[in-house]
């Protein structure tokens, strides 16, 4: 059992996964959330200055909305979040689609190179009875 204080108001609660707030706080978020999701539809263009007070929000937890992708950006909009890798202009997340992109690709490039180092060192790593040698430093 994992017990921890919510980050919100202080009780002791079980954690499971995810931020670590009580259910009781989540729930306050997420019906903020809804509130903020709501205003935004119903006021077009509105910066996220103004969508902060009118909801009693945080910026940063609208910023921090659409960096986990749950808030966009609309096309029109004179705001744009930045890539956290080369800094180019996106509607929300933390990188552009390039980086993504790259970073996809040297993920899978470490897997592969990785897969075929350690089947390389399975074989050289043998013993005479085909179970893996131990080494000490």
């Amino acid at each position: 059992m994992n017990i921890r204080n919510c980050r919100s108001c202080g009780k002791i609660f079980n954690y499971i996964t995810g931020a670590p707030i009580c259910p009781s706080c989540r729930e306050t978020a997420e019906a903020k959330f809804q509130e903020v999701k709501e205003y935004i539809r119903e006021h077009r263009g509105a910066g996220i200055a103004e969508v902060a007070e009118a909801c009693e929000v945080e910026v940063s937890q609208i910023r921090q909305w659409l960096r986990d992708e749950r808030l966009e950006v609309t096309e029109d909009s004179v705001l744009f979040l930045n890539c956290e890798s080369c800094g180019a202009p996106i509607r929300c997340g933390r990188f552009c689609d390039k980086c993504k992109s790259g970073i996809t690709k040297e993920f899978k490039d470490v897997l592969q190179s990785g897969t075929n180092h350690d089947s390389k060192a399975n074989r050289t790593n043998t013993g005479k009875d085909g179970g893996a040698k131990m080494r000490f430093l």
